[in-house]
């Protein structure tokens, strides 16, 4: 095909190095990944109990564990307690990690460095640490927040709805350090003289807020928050460990530790399996949404 010039334009060389060089990464994803979810699958459509564990043969059933966990109502009752449980801890992490990205903009270089160290290590520190450390705090009889608060005995964990408001202060604690440094990098973009001639204008500190940091921060909150949900919707480590330290199991389940108790409190692999299933197709999608925001935003 000639352009109207006359000239045929070159076509592109596909290179193969490239791709050459993806290889071994790609080969690394499929033997870590390929292998468990082929295992997972397999389990879902088998009947494998403790029985099969010990060398007995796994009869093929088909989609019958699916339809076993679809006409359970624990199952759905878990489900929804886990897509509020995400919803509230990806808000909630969102809204704290804006405030303290909006403060450490205000912030004097000492007290912002001061804030960022402390904030780093909140994030650097390892998911089952911070579990046991708030399990001391709210703990019964020793613990600092009866003592603070002046309830000696309260029972933080054996009520569900305390119970989630303890595991909400961990997840969003260990989540707000990535979103507040993420937003803050993003502050520091938007130009001080578009804040002053909006104040000029006459814009309040909301209106200014609004239209121009939420406005400019779209893009980065909308892969924020769904990495946010993404990261929420797979908790197992701190309700698993709350749940150890007095937390009741069936009222507090979340779908990766129903998934688990199943499995291997119950022997029941093949159900368990089929939970796992649900999970991964239900983080496939949220991925796909998440890859589709990133696609946008580079579109922008």
């Amino acid at each position: 095909m000639e352009h109207a010039d006359g000239i045929t334009p070159r076509r592109r060389r596909v290179r193969p190095l490239p791709y050459v060089l993806l290889l071994p990464a790609v080969a690394a994803l499929v033997l870590m990944l390929g292998y468990p979810i082929v295992r997972l699958f397999t389990l879902a459509l088998q009947n494998f109990g403790l029985k099969q564990q010990f060398g007995a043969a796994a009869n093929w059933v088909g989609l019958k564990n699916f339809r076993t966990i679809v006409h359970d109502p624990e199952f759905w009752a878990v489900l929804r307690r886990t897509l509020a449980f995400c919803a509230v801890n990806a808000v909630l992490t969102i809204a704290l990690g804006m405030a303290i990205a909006l403060l450490l903009k205000r912030l004097g270089s000492k007290m912002r460095l001061l804030t960022m160290l402390g904030l780093m290590l909140a994030w650097s520190m390892p998911a089952l640490t911070s579990t046991v450390i708030w399990q001391w705090i709210f703990d019964t009889q020793y613990g600092i927040a009866n003592w603070a608060l002046g309830r000696q005995g309260q029972s933080w964990l054996s009520n569900p709805l305390t119970f989630y408001f303890v595991a909400t202060i961990i997840v969003v604690w260990m989540g707000i350090p990535f979103v507040a440094f993420t937003l803050y990098a993003g502050l520091t973009q938007i130009p001080e003289e578009t804040m002053e001639a909006a104040a000029i204008d006459g814009a309040n500190p909301w209106q200014r807020f609004r239209d121009i940091v939420v406005a400019a921060l779209k893009p980065i909150l909308l892969i924020l928050t769904s990495l946010s949900v993404l990261w929420d919707f797979r908790v197992f480590t701190q309700v698993y460990v709350l749940q150890r330290a007095g937390g009741i199991t069936r009222d507090t389940n979340l779908l990766g530790v129903y998934a688990y108790r199943i499995s291997i409190g119950a022997n029941h692999f093949d159900r368990g399996a089929a939970v796992a299933i649900v999970m991964v197709v239900i983080t496939v999608l949220m991925t796909m949404f998440y890859l589709r925001s990133m696609t946008r935003q580079e579109e922008l």
